[in-house]
């Protein structure tokens, strides 16, 4: 979610929104006319993001500030059209569908199909389409109270201010969950997913399925800076890809040769080279660890 905001920021901030379709209205969190007269004639200053939440800044036509909020859910997809190239961030449709982002298949691409719901269309008629095969996305426009009560609901965030020690630290006092479902509870620690929680772990070689309260400081310090250390080198890699997801290029994630347990059941340890790595459930989740280096 970091590269798509990274990458639709520089291809749609600032361009005026001449015209909204909504073709799925349920997509829509808003009544249909709210939503369009609140975006018509803005135009994007800005795109954050929190955990797997993204907010696009804009003022509307009475120069209140609002927040368009886009969740992409299971399926859902982000994809920004001009005349001459695209960006595709999310879950392909279907296969046909990534073989043509992939071949850059321009015209087939950039034009509504049977799972776009929601389209923008700015005034240089590039437009940015949202498509989503399941319909568990939603966009949906906020003031500044509902977005800050929005984003309150979610916790400390790798790589953020608030990604403190003695933030982290107070979420494991006391705790008899295991440390991987805690890494996984959004409500405390925000944008960190299944593979890499594994990761996170296998780096702190700490056992996934350990109670928070049986870590010792110096084996939380290490889980501390493995969050920050895999989570920024995932961004540079520009994420993980299995299945259909893409980025906001078109591209796969290339992060997934860098992993060294996640998907690798009953293969060989990396570090150790003795360990074969072992796959449990832990919080829910495939869980994954080298029976040999994490303790």
């Amino acid at each position: 979610m970091e590269t798509i905001r990274r990458d639709l920021t520089c291809r749609i901030k600032s361009k005026k929104i001449e015209k909204i379709e909504i073709r799925k209205p349920k997509i829509v969190k808003n009544p249909a006319a709210y939503f369009r007269n609140q975006l018509a004639g803005s135009s994007f200053s800005d795109i954050k993001r929190i955990g797997k939440l993204l907010t696009f800044v804009f003022k509307n036509k009475k120069g209140e500030e609002k927040y368009l909020l886009i969740h992409l859910k299971m399926t859902g997809q982000l994809i920004y059209c001009d005349k001459k190239s695209f960006a595709a961030g999310g879950h392909a449709n279907s296969r046909e569908e990534e073989k043509k982002i992939r071949e850059g298949d321009i015209r087939e691409i950039c034009q509504e199909g049977k799972y776009t719901h929601v389209i923008l269309e700015f005034s240089d008629k590039s437009k940015l389409f949202f498509n989503d095969l399941r319909q568990f996305g939603y966009l949906k426009i906020v003031d500044g109270k509902t977005l800050e009560k929005t984003w309150s609901r979610f916790g400390i965030e790798p790589l953020q201010a608030n990604f403190t020690f003695d933030n982290f630290k107070k979420i494991f006092q006391n705790r008899k969950t295991s440390v991987k479902a805690l890494l996984l509870d959004q409500n405390l620690i925000s944008g960190i997913g299944n593979i890499y929680a594994d990761e996170i772990l296998f780096m702190a070689k700490v056992k996934p399925d350990r109670t928070a309260d049986s870590l010792d400081g110096k084996e939380l310090k290490e889980i501390f800076k493995a969050c920050g250390r895999i989570i920024k080198k995932a961004i540079e890699h520009r994420g993980t890809t299995f299945s259909d997801y893409l980025d906001a290029t078109g591209e796969k994630g290339n992060f997934a040769g860098q992993l060294k347990v996640y998907g690798r059941e009953k293969e060989k340890c990396k570090r150790c080279k003795r360990g074969i790595i072992q796959k449990i459930k832990v919080a829910g989740r495939g869980t994954r660890y080298c029976p040999v280096c994490q303790k």
